[in-house]
């Protein structure tokens, strides 16, 4: 299934000691880079989310975060003492250097880093919930980059189909066009047939067409816009394939473009860059 890089999933989960909400954005990266915030007394899970990551994405940047807001009354609150006398003699401190100065309030001193000690019976106990909405947080971000990732196919198909049409116009018109070319050739040649070589002027011909001939770049492309169909069916991550494609393409398209000896294939071949560019800039989200 083609899976875009681009997600957003957010899931929150009520609890009798607290909530917990999970944010996660997924953004296009070239490998998968993934970022874990967490509470402080919570850091310890952190490699554990890491490896969850890892098992259920191949690709992007994500940047996951969680935020738990206790419900005091249901959890113990420890109080760092030690840090707790440093601040009251910091206080009385200042205050003898600064006469006047407002003392800090309660609410201010608990809000110091580090002064509010959890406890570890109470985080164990909260850790396995906090996996089970991490994980369902995960499970709703590849929901989004599926449904994404169907609208980037569906897209890139429509190009597709376009890129085939084109194709098809120009095969039909190229002998058309070749031969038109011949005979331009030998209209321009026609005063000089007296002193040159018929042979040699058929040759020249040949070797001229045969210069403005683009069935095989045509034929290149007709392979290439088939093996993109045939990626975009694969279950497995397809953006790297895709992009080296969308290089394939193009090196044709110019081909074809400076090849052109008519004005309509020169327009034809302008068209299939554009379509391949239009293509390309989508891939990049693509897992």
């Amino acid at each position: 299934m083609t899976q875009s890089m681009t997600a957003f999933a957010r899931q929150q989960a009520e609890h009798e000691w607290g909530t917990l909400v999970w944010e996660i954005r997924s953004v296009n990266h070239r490998y998968l880079e993934a970022s874990v915030r967490l509470p402080e007394s919570m850091r310890g899970m952190e490699m554990a989310c890491r490896e969850q990551v890892r098992s259920s994405l191949k690709r992007g940047k994500i940047d996951a975060q969680l935020k738990f807001t206790a419900n005091l009354g249901a959890i113990d609150i420890h109080l760092n003492e030690d840090l707790l006398a440093q601040l009251k003699q910091a206080q009385q401190d200042i205050s003898s250097k600064i006469p006047g100065l407002q003392p800090a309030s309660t609410l201010d001193v608990l809000r110091w880093p580090g002064l509010i000690q959890d406890s570890q019976d109470d985080l164990k106990a909260i850790e396995p919930a906090v996996m089970e909405l991490f994980k369902a947080c995960l499970l709703n971000l590849q929901d989004q980059r599926n449904k994404e990732g169907e609208q980037l196919k569906r897209f890139i198909q429509q190009r597709l189909e376009k890129i085939s049409a084109i194709i098809a116009e120009i095969k039909t018109a190229m002998p058309e066009i070749l031969q038109a070319q011949a005979n331009k050739l030998r209209e321009a040649l026609a005063d000089m047939v007296q002193e040159l070589d018929q042979g040699r002027i058929e040759q020249e011909i040949v070797m001229l067409t045969q210069k403005a001939d683009i069935s095989e770049e045509t034929d290149r492309l007709e392979t290439h816009v088939q093996e993109v169909r045939n990626i975009l069916e694969q279950h497995d991550p397809v953006g790297r394939k895709l992009d080296f494609l969308m290089q394939e393409l193009n090196r044709e398209a110019n081909t074809i473009c400076s090849k052109a000896v008519v004005t309509e294939t020169t327009l034809n071949a302008v068209e299939l860059k554009v379509l391949i560019e239009q293509m390309r800039e989508q891939i990049q989200n693509i897992e």
